[in-house]
């Protein structure tokens, strides 16, 4: 799948996996922000505001790490604000490519071909990982950030003084209950599924895959009992969680063999999943086709042959059989 050494392309990467054949993701490495006025964020140099035009997103249509903000962008009206620009779903020797087919929007604001050429740009000495999301500075010429979870609170607060549509969904009163949510589902779930598809070991398997099974049964009792992970308020929690969700079924559970259940086992998290895809604005960011080609016909690793299973046959748009909140 590719990677950068000092600025040169190189086609083979190892996955990153220790010697027990734990995956270990490396963190990201852009981390500035936009900010109001520019001034600094919570990481990273100041000097990126909101600016009507002066941002674009780079995605990949199958990550869910990129969809979170393809996501906020629609919540928060930003579609006019900040453009959007759509890579292949097949990773190969190039890595993420805007090579030519359904569903993919080319770069016309740097033109490149590969998203490596973009890092490169922006750093030409940089070293690690090319992945997705990207948000890009048109004014510096400069990756602002490619850590999803900064993008997206970006993305929630910043352009609310230059037009940006109403909404917070990471407010002050339950930031405590946001963060706690997020630190665990990411590490035993949203993390997890891909620390049992990239194992190079039982054991590491076996850990991966009984931390996605715990952790759903402990949202399934959770979202019985109330209608979002923070009662009767939709926040960034509830939308981390829905990206991984959304691809269990077509995807985890066969392709990284989290196949203990299926999400459509989990009566409250399937009705919950299928609301939040319901949820003006999101259906559009979805594409299924781009998610299940992406992994089973780039992954060769673990899927030698490339092909595409054509199941399973799943409703989203179905209406959910919620049970109403705790207080209602």
């Amino acid at each position: 799948m590719g990677m950068l050494i000092d600025g040169k392309w190189h086609s083979e990467e190892e996955i990153p996996v220790d010697e027990t054949g734990r995956l270990r993701r490396p963190s990201s490495v852009f981390r500035n922000w936009v900010t109001a006025d520019g001034r600094a964020g919570p990481s990273g140099e100041g000097g990126f505001a909101a600016e009507p035009g002066r941002y674009h997103l780079y995605i990949a249509r199958a990550c869910p790490w990129a969809h979170r903000t393809t996501i906020f962008r629609e919540l928060k009206g930003l579609q006019e604000m900040i453009g959007l620009w759509v890579t292949h779903w097949l990773m190969e020797e190039d890595g993420w490519t805007f090579r030519a087919a359904p569903g993919v929007v080319p770069d016309p604001v740097n033109g490149v071909e590969c998203l490596w050429q973009l890092y490169v740009r922006s750093d030409p000495g940089y070293t690690g990982r090319v992945t997705v999301p990207v948000l890009w500075d048109t004014r510096s010429g400069r990756i602002v950030s490619n850590e999803s979870a900064d993008i997206i609170r970006m993305l929630n607060s910043a352009f609310d003084e230059v037009g940006a549509a109403e909404g917070d969904f990471h407010p002050l009163a339950l930031r405590d209950e946001i963060d706690a949510y997020n630190e665990r589902i990411y590490d035993k779930f949203n993390n997890g599924v891909y620390r049992a598809g990239f194992a190079r070991s039982q054991e590491a398997y076996a850990e991966a895959v009984d931390g996605v099974f715990e952790t759903l049964d402990w949202l399934e009792g959770v979202l019985s009992k109330q209608r979002y992970l923070c009662g009767d308020t939709l926040t960034e929690a509830d939308w981390r969680l829905f990206t991984t969700l959304l691809r269990f079924d077509p995807v985890y559970h066969g392709h990284f063999k989290c196949n203990l259940r299926r999400l459509v086992d989990y009566p409250s998290l399937w009705s919950y999943t299928r609301e939040l895809y319901g949820h003006p604005g999101v259906e559009p960011t979805v594409n299924f086709e781009h998610i299940k080609r992406h992994y089973y016909e780039s992954h060769r690793h673990i899927n030698p042959t490339g092909i595409v299973p054509k199941g399973p046959l799943l409703d989203y748009d179905a209406p959910g059989t919620r049970l109403p909140a705790a207080d209602s």
